[in-house]
């Protein structure tokens, strides 16, 4: 049932060709991943405009001779998640899906009547369609945050984070050979490898749940718990009930708890998470929708050095569950706002790997 929605959704949608790249790769090979110089980028088009600019700008910043250069405490690279370097429409966000599989179907689980609705709700946007045209309802990304972190409620973080590294292992919607814990850009996987070996410090910047991000990427990337923000549940302790942490003494029988929602980390509120968190300007941003506009422009707006925004556009939809009008969209918003395109067409060699391919 689900394919024929599916299929409906992307009738229509012109289809492009593939390009001679290696295997699908499970995680312990993407982790292997090395770039340490422009030679070494295997999954990039050879003459991809938005890698050739990435180098120069790294290849300048590093030259401790050239006036751009950038001391290494002040290298910062932040980088959005879902749609810039993992698979975003398969078919919605890594999160999304794991609060539906919470909330409709464990069978160890049941919700709140309220929680339930919503969930349903949301899974008809999704197999609608309107996740991938653009045209979810007003406010869906809040009430929908509200409801996973509900769902989510009262579970410990070593029990949710195994809750996380299950769901990772399960095959994802739309294209062949490929398992959530899996769907990573593999040509954006080596921009991040490309600046950590240039002593870039590499942080997450994401509208998705914290914690599960930093089981998805943490460990894969080399990229430190502390460097992944995201949206932060609510975390108290297990006999705290509803007295404020302010009244409440941790006790020796205690341990934590996840709790509701504190605030969805979206548009301008990440470059607040940026200023708290880190505390520097970054001099690179990487997006992929209007969701990280104040992000980029924060990076290369007033900053003290030369400083790039990179926006990765899902154009394909021969490799990837891409639609051409969003992509369109995309296009006008990078160019209005001097972003530099990256797009997935044309610029990757491959997404996923060779044995990952659409199959609606």
């Amino acid at each position: 049932m689900r394919k024929k929605i599916m299929a409906a959704i992307t009738a229509g949608l012109i289809a492009f060709g593939t390009f001679n790249a290696v295997d699908a790769m499970p995680r312990e090979q993407i982790a292997k991943i090395q770039v340490k110089k422009a030679s070494d980028f295997k999954f990039w088009t050879k003459d991809a405009v938005a890698k050739q600019k990435l180098v120069e700008f790294v290849t300048d910043v590093t030259n401790k001779k050239s006036k751009n250069f950038i001391p290494v405490e002040d290298r910062l690279a932040v980088f959005d998640m879902d749609g810039t370097f993992i698979g975003e429409s398969m078919p919605c966000y890594f999160e999304w899906m794991l609060y539906l599989e919470r909330a409709l179907h464990d069978p160890n689980y049941t919700p709140s009547l309220e929680d339930k609705a919503y969930a349903e709700m949301v899974n008809a946007e999704i197999y609608a369609g309107h996740f991938m045209t653009g045209k979810f309802p007003k406010g869906i990304d809040l009430g929908e945050a509200k409801s996973q972190q509900s769902v989510f409620a009262g579970m410990t973080p070593a029990d949710y984070e195994k809750y996380v590294k299950k769901f990772m292992e399960k095959p994802v919607e739309g294209l062949t050979n490929l398992k959530w814990g899996e769907a990573f850009y593999l040509p954006m996987v080596e921009v991040i490898k490309y600046l950590q070996a240039n002593n870039f410090t590499v942080y997450v910047v994401t509208g998705s749940d914290r914690p599960a991000m930093r089981v998805m990427a943490s460990e894969l990337l080399k990229i430190p718990y502390n460097q992944v923000i995201g949206t932060n549940p609510e975390i108290k302790a297990a006999h705290q009930g509803e007295i404020s942490a302010d009244d409440y003494t941790y006790r020796h029988d205690d341990y934590l708890i996840r709790g509701q929602l504190t605030q969805k980390n979206l548009k301008m509120n990440k470059v607040v998470v940026i200023e708290h968190e880190i505390g520097k300007q970054p001099v690179l941003a990487f997006g992929n929708s209007g969701g990280d506009t104040s992000m980029l422009n924060y990076a290369i707006t007033g900053n003290k050095y030369k400083s790039l925004a990179f926006f990765v556009i899902c154009d394909d939809t021969e490799r990837e569950l891409g639609n051409i009008d969003k992509a369109n969209k995309c296009v006008k918003l990078a160019d209005n706002n001097g972003w530099i395109k990256i797009s997935m067409k044309n610029d990757f060699k491959t997404i996923y790997g060779d044995e990952v391919k659409r199959d609606i």
